[in-house]
C-alpha cells in the first residue's frame, strides 16, 4: 500500500472538523409489503450482541455499537475505522402491532419486520338487504295537490 498524502489530510481534515460527537444515524429503507413494513438499516461491521432494538410507546429506537480492536504493539499506517455508537428513533404511529416486531442481522444490514395491525388493515364491509335494527329510515311526507285548485 502506496502512501497518499492528499488521502491522508482529508481524512485528517473531515475528523478535526467533524463536529458531532454523539451517536451517528443509520442509513435505512422503509417500504411496506402487503401487511408488514420492512427497515432495512445498514450497520457494516457491528456485532449483532450489540445491537439493542426497543419500543416504547409507539417510539422504535435501534442502538448499535462498533468497536474496532487494538492489537497491543500495532505500529499502524492507515486507521480510518474508529469505534462509534449508531442511534435512529421512529414514531411508528397507531396502525402497527408493536407486540410482534421481529429483527434479524446478515451482511451487514439489521432488518426489521413491522406487523401491520389488525385494525389498520384494509377490510370489507358487507351490504345486507333491509333496514338495519335501531336505524330508522326517515320517510318523506309528499302531499298531493288538489286538482281543483
Amino acid at each position: 500500500m502506496t502512501f497518499d498524502p492528499f488521502r491522508e489530510l482529508d481524512r485528517l481534515a473531515g475528523t478535526v472538523l467533524d463536529t458531532r460527537s454523539g451517536p451517528r444515524q443509520m442509513p435505512m429503507d422503509l417500504y411496506r409489503d402487503g401487511d408488514h413494513y420492512v427497515l432495512n438499516a445498514e450497520l457494516p461491521g457491528i456485532d449483532p450482541g450489540s445491537v439493542d432494538i426497543d419500543v416504547d410507546g409507539q417510539l422504535l429506537s435501534i442502538r448499535a455499537e462498533r468497536t474496532v480492536g487494538n492489537p497491543e504493539g500495532a505500529k499502524w499506517i492507515v486507521r480510518e475505522r474508529q469505534n462509534r455508537s449508531f442511534l435512529r428513533q421512529l414514531n411508528l404511529g397507531q396502525g402497527v402491532d408493536t407486540e410482534k416486531i421481529t429483527a434479524h442481522y446478515e451482511n451487514g444490514v439489521l432488518g426489521v419486520i413491522i406487523p401491520v395491525s389488525e385494525k389498520a388493515k384494509p377490510r370489507k364491509i358487507a351490504v345486507s338487504e333491509g333496514s338495519a335494527r335501531g336505524i330508522e329510515t326517515p320517510v318523506a311526507s309528499v302531499e298531493h295537490a288538489d286538482a281543483d285548485a
